[in-house]
């Protein structure tokens, strides 16, 4: 079973590229993230029913789900996470049904 999670997301850049800070904390230690997304790769991605951040957060539990936090690129658009996980878009209103 997964440790339990906390996932926080914070916008740093508004505009048509958004970039966002995330730290994830599971108990014993945190990651630090950047990630920058297009306002509307983020439209695309959520139907624009979902907020950018809670599109952020559906994005890294989607990654969580595959991988240790370690390895998540500590720099990366959101557009990239396609190229290593091609369901991405296809599982993503998944989560984004499960964010808050």
């Amino acid at each position: 079973m997964a440790a339990a999670r906390d996932i926080a997301v914070v916008r740093t850049a508004s505009g048509d590229s958004l970039t966002f800070d995330v730290v994830i904390r599971d108990g014993k230690s945190e990651s630090r993230h950047r990630v920058t997304m297009a306002l509307a790769t983020c439209t695309k991605l959520t139907g624009g029913d979902h907020t950018p951040e809670q599109c952020i957060d559906a994005a890294f539990r989607f990654l969580l789900d595959r991988e240790p936090k370690e390895a998540i690129l500590g720099s990366f658009d959101v557009s990239v996470i396609s190229r290593y996980f091609p369901e991405f878009e296809r599982e993503l209103p998944d989560y984004l049904r499960a964010v808050r």
